[in-house]
């Protein structure tokens, strides 16, 4: 017998397989048609609800909501996704229902870019997230870790204002999204790492101690792995298709976590050897050291494994850099396209701090507007608009809909952000609102929840909360700002790009002018 052409067996499998596909999602709806589920629209075969979905998923989820009510039942192929969209759903589903909803969906993304779920972002609910997550908030993250590493965040601020200083003296405008990154991946890979991977060597100064990596590797490593994980990938959501890698996603995070494998074993390598070296009188002068030791210790429940060391210091490079600098740009943008607000700050600035130093931490709590700034940020431009999935752990019912086990679970920020009965003019950006409000951003108040709440809450919002605040003080503090020649402040785009956070689509452009006497910019 004569055997098919290979595309006819290839197109024969691809019916037969899509055909089982729709076969399966058939019972799979009929099963849960057992359930009381959230309203929603009429899923597709195979696609469910991803037609609905764009190129800004919080926004096509936010029109979904306006038609549907603040609880959505929505398919992403075969994939049940339930969205809360109100502070009622958010504190049902991360408050009174928060260790039903504690798990993470496994994802591409954790597979290919976290050490197959190893860090602390993707792993799933139990006795190893437990245990990293305490790592992170009893060592890495405590109060008097971080006020000993204090004098790192001001140095690379300084740094930071140093570079604008001579662009400033040159007249030429700045692309502030890059000098930001440059100052958080400093401040964190220092913190960290241990080193400043982001600053050149000199030409001729290369050791066998130089960074693994270019400064420029470095930030599109930093870029390109916040961006896989909070891409929409289509394998994630119809399986079978996985394989196809339609989108490309896969071979990117494959390439960037090989990039990234190569670089942190490089790291933890010189950190073996210093320990080695120092024998019994090392110290730990960065995170990636205390993570170490924690990982010789006999005692834990679990134990930590070197994927698991990278994994987890993969996050708190990522995590406390990018969200940081991102935010930063966003309150940037908005002070431009609010130049009363922006002379408010600055008279604020002025009657504090005056004009004879720079900004320190010791400041941060007398500068109600400038954190008022930084609040209103978060509200209309939340890096994480639906914060990272969840997924249900058993079955569970919420505002009278049942949510069975295995469904991801999305609160949409973003729509919270705009509710008009929370906020008057909500498509205003007004940062008086939050003067004397008492609401904050430590995930108590529904409101506004840019770090998450609950169990699954960023852990190092403390450290994220003093770079954002000390960079943006101190910002407006040293320069006074102009948008280029020829862009009016109402023209300024704020156009946005979905990704696991939520940066500018066209990089803000801006002209600085020191306003402070020149031996602060200078070199210490």
């Amino acid at each position: 017998m004569e055997l098919l052409p290979s595309w006819a067996t290839f197109f024969a499998v691809m019916v037969a397989t899509v055909v089982f596909a729709f076969f399966l999602q058939a019972v799979l709806l009929r099963r849960r048609g057992a359930y009381k589920l959230p309203p929603g629209p009429k899923p597709w075969p195979i696609i469910g609800n991803l037609n609905l979905i764009g190129a800004l998923p919080h926004r096509s989820i936010h029109e979904i909501s306006k038609r549907h009510g603040p609880i959505v039942q929505l398919w992403f192929g075969s994939c049940p996704v339930v969205v809360g969209s109100s502070v009622e759903m958010a504190k049902l589903f991360l408050k009174t229902n928060d260790a039903v909803f504690a798990d993470r969906p496994r994802t591409a993304a954790g597979k290919y870019t976290a050490y197959d779920c190893a860090d602390i972002v993707w792993s799933p609910y139990g006795a190893y997230w437990r245990q990293a997550r305490k790592m992170c908030v009893a060592e890495l993250f405590s109060a008097r870790r971080l006020e000993s590493l204090e004098h790192i965040r001001h140095e690379e601020v300084r740094a930071l204002l140093r570079d604008l200083h001579s662009a400033g003296v040159a007249g030429n405008a700045v692309q502030l999204g890059d000098h930001l990154s440059m100052a958080t991946l400093g401040v964190i890979s220092r913190m960290v790492l241990g080193k400043k991977y982001v600053e050149k060597q000199p030409a001729g100064a290369e050791t066998a101690s130089s960074p693994p990596t270019t400064p420029e590797e470095f930030k599109w490593m930093m870029d390109e792995l916040f961006l896989m994980s909070g891409v929409l990938n289509i394998g994630d959501f119809i399986p079978w298709l996985g394989w196809l890698d339609l989108q490309g996603y896969v071979r990117r995070m494959k390439k960037v976590n090989r990039l990234m494998h190569r670089f942190l074993d490089r790291v933890l390598d010189e950190h073996d050897e210093r320990r080695r070296l120092q024998g019994d009188g090392f110290v730990a002068r960065d995170m990636v050291d205390v993570l170490l030791q924690l990982a010789d210790d006999p005692n834990l429940d679990v134990q930590l494994t070197r994927n698991g060391v990278k994994g987890i210091t993969q996050n708190l490079v990522t995590g406390g850099a990018d969200t940081s600098a991102v935010t930063v740009e966003w309150a940037m943008s908005e002070v431009l396209k609010n130049p009363a607000i922006l002379a408010k700050a600055t008279k604020e600035l002025d009657n504090v701090v005056g004009s004879g130093r720079l900004v320190t931490e010791s400041d941060i709590p007398h500068l109600p507007y400038v954190d008022a700034i930084m609040k209103e940020t978060m509200r209309m431009h939340p890096v994480a608009p639906l914060l990272i999935p969840r997924m249900s752990r058993e079955d569970a019912t919420v505002a009278g809909y049942d949510v069975p086990a295995g469904t991801r679970v999305l609160i949409n920020t973003w729509t919270i952000s705009r509710d008009p009965s929370l906020w008057d003019s909500p498509e205003e950006f007004r940062p008086e609102r939050f003067v004397g409000s008492g609401i904050d951003v430590k995930g108590r108040d529904f409101e506004l929840l840019p770090f998450g709440t609950g169990r699954r809450m960023c852990p190092g919002y403390s450290l994220g909360l003093k770079v954002i605040q000390l960079a943006l003080a101190n910002l407006l503090h040293a320069f006074s700002w102009n948008l280029p020649d020829g862009i009016a402040a109402g023209e300024l785009s704020m156009e946005e790009i979905f990704g696991l956070t939520m940066p500018r689509k066209i990089p803000l452009l801006a002209v600085v002018k020191p306003r402070l006497p020149d031996h602060l910019y200078a070199e210490p």
